[in-house]
């Protein structure tokens, strides 16, 4: 079958002292090929840590993965990264950044220039693919980490705050990117994030965690994502419907913080 099965995915990290600390606990989801899904919760709840076992940075300490029909037992081309900070080459420029997939596969040249020109045009950076990255802004930069992961032509885009460093205004229109990246690719993206709002906006698919341990205490299913590939965010978090979830998230998200400082103070 197509697309990511997650089942009975938990996660323990044992410390020094012989304790231990559960930072997952019984995952199970089924996301299909193509889905947007944005993955929100209190600080704690495992939502890096649930990205990482996806990447296969991490092997769950139970469960397994499963994408397309095979297992998922470490990192693969089949599922690229964008992390919270770019991670790019400094001392390449933007087209050896994006380039640097294809040509460690020994794609012919070619090829290679015929991708990365296309992603950069697709992400608007075609003017600026001569230019060192440090000379890029950080929305540029993250730009160039889109189109460098897309460059090895992923099934799923894992991607890990990746807009949270930036202003307001970079962050929207990065934001609306991501939208059309998803529309025109068929991609399918997951995205972890703090921000309620971008996760409204970023997940046709949303699910809220809960931690200690880190679990899914509620899944939406919501419009704004369609909604927002042709319209203008503004817009749609203008909506009543847009408000009323916004609302109702934070006090989901809230209670459990509330919940979360009771028991820190309780012990100590």
């Amino acid at each position: 079958m197509t697309g990511l099965v997650l089942d009975k995915i938990s996660m323990r990290f044992d410390l020094p002292d012989g304790g231990a600390v559960q930072a997952l606990k019984n995952i199970t989801l089924t996301i299909q090929e193509g889905e947007l899904m944005s993955v929100l919760g209190p600080s704690g709840c495992g939502k890096t840590t649930l990205l990482n076992i996806l990447a296969g940075f991490l092997a769950p300490t139970e469960g397994t993965i499963e994408l397309n029909g095979h297992y998922v037992t470490g990192p693969d081309a089949e599922r690229g990264m964008v992390f919270q900070k770019g991670a790019l080459f400094e001392w390449m420029s933007v087209r050896q950044n994006v380039d640097f997939g294809p040509r460690m596969k020994g794609m012919a040249k070619p090829e290679r220039d015929q991708i990365t020109d296309h992603l950069l045009e697709v992400v608007g950076l075609q003017e600026f693919k001569e230019k060192a990255v440090y000379e890029l802004s950080g929305g540029m930069q993250q730009r160039v980490a889109l189109a460098r992961c897309l460059a090895n032509d992923p099934d799923v885009i894992l991607m890990d705050e990746p807009l949270g460093a930036l202003d307001a205004l970079t962050r929207e229109k990065m934001q609306g990117l991501v939208l059309k990246l998803w529309k025109e690719t068929g991609k399918t993206i997951i995205l972890i994030t703090h921000s309620v709002e971008e996760a409204l906006l970023l997940g046709e698919r949303l699910l809220v965690m809960a931690p200690r341990p880190g679990r899914i205490h509620k899944e939406y299913r919501l419009p704004f994502a369609e909604r927002g590939v042709d319209a203008d965010l503004r817009d749609v978090k203008k909506t009543d419907l847009f408000g009323e979830t916004r609302d109702e998230i934070l006090s989901m998200i809230w209670d459990m913080e509330e919940e979360i400082m009771g028991r820190t103070e309780g012990a100590a």
